[in-house]
C-alpha cells in the first residue's frame, strides 16, 4: 500500500547535490590549471558537445516522428552536460584522462547557461503540442528556462565549487573522498533510474518502442560526432578518444532528475527517456572503451598515453 518511489522521488535533487559535491572534492587543482592553460582545446571540445548532442536529439526525435512529452524527454537528453562516467571509461580506453576531466568540469559549470539555452532553441523548432509541454512546466513560459538554470546552478555548480574548496582545505582525505564520491555517484544514478522507471511503470506500456531505437541512435552518432569534432580540431588520438566518450555519454541522470522537478505532473513521461539513456550510454560506452583498450594508440607525437599530452 506504500509506494517507495514516492519517497525517493523527493530526494533526487539531494542525491545530485551530494554527487556533485563529491566530484568537486575529487577534482585536482592541476585540472583547473590545465583548463586555463589549454583553454582552446577544452572550449572546442565543450562546444562540440553542446552542438552535436542537442542537434542529434532534436533531429532524430523529429525524424522518428516523436512529439509531446516523449520528444521533450529526448531533447533533454541532448541538452545536459557529459557524464562523469566518461572520465573512468576514458582511462579504460587509454585515452587522455586529463582532457576528459577538464571537458566534464567545464560542461558541468556551464550547464546552467547551456541547458536552458539549448532547451529554448529546441522549443522554438518543434510543433505546438511539444512546445506546450515545455511551457507547461511553469505558468510563465520564460521562467521555465530560468527555473532550470537556477536548479542547475543550485544542484551542480555550487556543490562542485563547495566540494573543490573543501578538498583544498582537507587534502589529507583525498583518497577517502574519491572512494566515497564514486560509490555515492553510482548508487545515486541507480536510484534515479529506479525511481523514474518505478514512478512511470504504468505509462511504460504506452511508450512507443521506437523511442529506444531513437536513444540508441543518438548515443551512437554522438560518439561519431565527438570523434569527428576531435579530428577537425586536430587533437591527438588519445584526446579524440576522450572527446568521443564525453560527447556520447550524457549526464542523463541529471536530466532525469531535472525532468522530475520541472514536469511535476504525476503522469508525466518526460523523465523516461533520460533514465533509459543512462543505461544505453553506459552499455555502449563500456563496449567502446574495452575495444579501444585492446588497440594501440596511434599518434603522430607519441605511441603512449601520457599526462604530458595535456600539460
Amino acid at each position: 500500500q506504500t509506494d517507495p518511489f514516492e519517497t525517493t522521488a523527493t530526494i533526487l535533487p539531494y542525491l545530485i547535490i551530494v554527487t556533485m559535491f563529491g566530484v568537486g572534492w575529487m577534482l585536482p587543482i592541476d585540472e583547473i590549471k590545465k583548463v586555463a592553460s589549454q583553454w582552446p582545446k577544452v572550449i572546442g571540445g565543450t562546444l562540440t558537445q553542446f552542438l552535436v548532442m542537442p542537434i542529434l536529439a532534436l533531429g532524430i526525435g523529429l525524424g522518428f516522428g516523436l512529439h509531446g512529452e516523449t520528444l521533450v524527454g529526448v531533447i533533454l537528453v541532448g541538452c545536459v552536460p557529459g557524464a562523469m562516467a566518461s572520465n573512468v571509461l576514458t582511462i579504460v580506453s587509454r585515452g587522455n584522462a586529463s582532457y576528459s576531466v577538464s571537458l566534464t568540469t567545464l560542461a558541468t559549470i556551464l550547464s546552467p547557461i547551456a541547458v536552458p539555452t539549448m532547451l529554448a532553441i529546441s522549443a522554438s523548432l518543434v510543433d505546438e503540442s511539444t512546445r506546450a509541454v515545455i511551457e507547461s512546466a511553469s505558468s510563465d513560459s520564460s521562467s521555465v528556462y530560468l527555473d532550470s538554470a537556477f536548479k542547475l546552478l543550485k544542484w551542480v555548480v555550487v556543490p562542485v565549487i563547495a566540494g573543490f574548496s573543501m578538498g583544498r582545505l582537507l587534502p589529507q582525505y583525498e583518497s577517502e573522498a574519491k572512494t566515497i564520491g564514486s560509490n555515492v555517484a553510482n548508487l545515486a544514478i541507480l536510484l534515479i533510474v529506479a525511481t523514474v522507471v518505478g514512478k512511470s511503470r504504468e505509462n511504460l506500456a504506452n511508450l512507443p518502442g521506437i523511442v529506444f531505437g531513437c536513444l540508441l541512435l543518438i548515443n551512437t552518432l554522438g560518439y561519431v560526432g565527438g570523434f569527428a569534432g576531435g579530428s577537425l580540431m586536430k587533437l591527438t588520438h588519445p584526446m579524440k578518444r576522450a572527446l568521443t566518450l564525453e560527447v556520447g555519454m550524457q549526464n542523463a541522470g541529471l536530466g532525469a532528475t531535472l525532468a522530475t522537478q520541472l514536469f511535476t505532473n504525476p503522469d508525466s513521461t518526460v523523465a523516461i527517456a533520460p533514465a533509459f539513456y543512462t543505461f544505453f550510454c553506459m552499455f555502449t560506452g563500456t563496449i567502446l572503451a574495452w575495444y579501444w583498450s585492446s588497440k594501440s594508440v596511434q599518434d603522430d607525437q607519441s605511441q603512449e598515453v601520457t599526462s604530458h599530452e595535456f600539460n
